[in-house]
């Protein structure tokens, strides 16, 4: 049986107006097919997000407002396909390769509700089967020291980082990172792909919760626990803004 690092994956990566998952909006978009012996095939989608594109936003993914409103198609169309996409590969069996997989996969779900599009969720319920690298990597190296972010991943597991912060560098980024830890942790290169889904669920709560209790018991910081999100892969919309515990 074919391990399931060894098959297609599909990574997926979005470039945003800001980090908050209910209000801020898509600007660019990738989804990538690759592995599995075949060639790789990756799609981008730059939108018009409609709103204005804060400059630190542009300056960490290089599309201002003003290229974004003469480049970037209509933020609904955009979203249409994008989710399209996905589910085309959801539904062929592929797992969705994230890199914190809870900040896209809303970002998605909610840009999809606000567009009238209907939500990836519900076009593939629990055929969505996702490979965070961001939880993989803090299960199996927890006492790391220093950042955890793609850029960091990508330095400590060798992986070629080109064009970091455009969402098809880091889409493909995200794959080789997967790759690589579960070439270095037989319990997760040898897992199925429903049972490393169900173990990640449980990962990344722990993990927020260490965040979570962290963040309390640090003078300054105590106010940003309430802030952090304990579900994965994404935030579902009936719960947006509700208690996370």
């Amino acid at each position: 049986m074919t391990a399931w690092f060894e098959g297609r994956l599909a990574g997926f990566d979005l470039e945003t107006t800001g980090v908050d998952v209910e209000n801020d909006r898509i600007v660019t978009s990738c989804v990538v097919q690759c592995g599995g012996g075949n060639a790789t095939q990756s799609a981008t989608w730059m939108a018009d997000p409609g709103v204005e594109i804060p400059e630190g936003a542009a300056q960490v993914h290089g599309i201002t407002t003003e290229r974004a409103r003469s480049e970037g198609r209509p933020a609904a169309e955009v979203v249409e396909q994008v989710v399209a996409a996905l589910a085309e590969c959801v539904l062929a069996g592929l797992p969705v390769v994230a890199m914190n997989a809870s900040f896209d996969l809303t970002m998605l779900d909610r840009e999809a509700r606000r567009h009238g599009v209907q939500p990836l969720v519900d076009i593939v319920g629990d055929d969505l089967l996702v490979v965070d690298p961001r939880v993989l990597d803090k299960e199996v190296d927890p006492y790391r020291r220093g950042g955890r972010k793609l850029e960091d991943l990508c330095r400590t597991y060798k992986v070629p980082l080109d064009g970091a912060h455009s969402a098809d560098a880091d889409a493909i980024a995200a794959c080789r990172v997967a790759w690589r830890i579960a070439t270095k942790d037989r319990r997760i290169g040898e897992a199925s792909l429903s049972a490393l889904h169900a173990w990640q669920v449980s990962w990344a709560r722990q993990q927020a919760e260490s965040l979570r209790d962290y963040f309390a018991r640090t003078p300054g910081k105590e106010a940003w626990a309430d802030g952090v999100r304990t579900e994965w892969p994404f935030i579902p919309a009936q719960r947006a803004g509700g208690d996370a515990s």
